[in-house]
């Protein structure tokens, strides 16, 4: 016996939370969105087309057309459904740290500043960070002079809070 399952059922995630992303984040996820709907009846109307030319079964064209429909319709599915998660994170002003903050803190002599934001919108490399990650849930509800230890693989680091910003 098959069990029916409704279609987003393929595009959970173990974590089928909120999705924490900043309305920048948002409005661009959406209009990702209406250029892949936009771009539809052209992919439909060129697998049409290529179907056309005879065998399907060695047609490449067609292959290739179909491949390109399939994968664009899995992404508008998956970007639907992370819209549909979606929470705006909207940084509030107060003296601890929380999702939208931007956090200053001190490690080993030096100032670092991070910006706490959700795990779509990471990026270390611009002090862009997630909630998720071990520096980051060590720093939330963190006020200014809290100290946190955080372990990793090499080691242990520890980070002195010394502002919080919005």
């Amino acid at each position: 016996m098959r069990i029916l399952r409704h279609r987003d059922d393929k595009f959970k995630t173990p974590d089928t939370g909120p999705l924490y992303l900043t309305q920048a984040a948002l409005d661009r996820m959406r209009e990702k969105l209406e250029r892949m709907k936009k771009a539809l009846p052209a992919m439909i109307a060129e697998t049409q087309r290529t179907a056309a030319f005879g065998d399907r079964s060695e047609n490449a064209e067609y292959k290739e057309a179909k491949s390109t429909l399939r994968r664009t319709h899995r992404q508008i599915l998956s970007t639907e459904f992370k819209i549909k998660r979606a929470v705006v994170i909207s940084a509030q002003s107060g003296d601890t740290v929380q999702l939208g903050s931007t956090v200053t803190v001190e490690v080993n002599g030096h100032r670092r500043t991070y910006e706490i934001l959700g795990s779509y919108e990471t990026d270390p490399s611009r002090g862009r960070i997630s909630n998720e990650s071990p520096l980051g849930a060590a720093l939330l509800g963190k006020k200014v002079g809290d100290t946190v230890i955080v372990k990793t693989k090499t080691g242990s680091q520890e980070y002195t809070v010394r502002s919080i910003g919005q």
